[in-house]
């Protein structure tokens, strides 16, 4: 069922993409009242009524369109942490993050995304990025490639000797160790810098517009989209301990992915080197 589904016209999950958006973010981007911005874990976790109800609009629409499947979202699986675990199950799986950038989005700015990606068995098979404020929407279909508004994405090699730019996790979402980890990308050469949406830094590193990003968490709403992205357009991603990050979780962080093997490694290695 699943690969006639992925055989078939997907113009539909854009259209539901693009609906939630329109009826549930677009129309509170600048004007969201304060009783609408709650913090979750920290002054940093925020959720907003349009993270909320878009996801519900995706839940939806989604099962929808492929019977048997089931919603990992942000929002159901703060709700209920047992949510996540059908991850690990059979049915595929939509994986949702209805506005990743929610910092961005409640200052007001464009910098926000939506990431849907669908999993079978712990498997990303397809992915949609859609950033609604500035009219982009980048997929991914695994084996077939990845494309950004209907244009072709080749990540590339940085140019020789050049410096290359990393984003990087929030300090706030980081362990002692894994502080220290990063420290190692503060060598001549490299460029490290705070992140923005995680959704946007991949598709940033699937279009060669950025070198790497060095991330410290793994809830996969964050990961699962761009990290196929980011791999059909040529791209690698590593932990630290050398191996590919997995989508159900365990793995060694931080973590990169990067617009080449080649610059993967080199990330890899200055992560460790401390």
């Amino acid at each position: 069922m699943i690969d006639e589904f992925l055989a078939g016209d997907l113009s539909a999950v854009e259209e539901a993409i693009h609906k939630a958006a329109a009826a549930e973010i677009l129309p509170r981007h600048r004007r969201l009242a304060e009783d609408e911005i709650t913090a979750k874990s920290g002054p940093h976790d925020l959720v907003t009524t349009a993270d909320r109800l878009a996801e519900e609009h995706l839940t939806a629409s989604l099962t929808a369109l492929l019977p048997g499947s089931v919603v990992v979202g942000e929002e159901a699986v703060d709700h209920d942490p047992a949510v996540y675990e059908a991850l690990h199950g059979d049915a595929p799986v939509w994986i949702v993050d209805p506005v990743d950038g929610t910092r961005q989005f409640v200052r007001g700015e464009d910098g926000f995304c939506t990431l849907v990606a669908l999993a079978v068995r712990g498997e990303t098979l397809a992915s949609w990025t859609y950033a609604p404020a500035l009219g982009q929407m980048a997929t991914a279909i695994r084996g077939a490639g990845a494309w950004l508004d209907g244009v072709r994405l080749s990540s590339g090699e940085p140019a020789p000797g050049a410096e290359i730019e990393v984003a990087t996790s929030h300090p706030d979402y980081t362990t002692d160790a894994q502080k220290r980890a990063l420290l190692g990308l503060r060598v001549p050469g490299v460029r490290p810098r705070p992140c923005g949406s995680a959704g946007l830094e991949y598709l940033a590193v699937a279009r060669g517009a950025l070198d790497a990003v060095a991330f410290s968490w793994e809830y996969a709403w964050d990961h699962a989209a761009g990290l196929l992205l980011v791999s059909e357009a040529g791209g690698e991603h590593l932990t630290v301990s050398g191996e590919r990050f997995r989508l159900g979780g365990g793995n060694a962080l931080p973590f990169t992915a990067a617009r080449s093997a080649r610059t993967a490694e080199r990330v890899r290695a200055l992560l460790t080197a401390q």
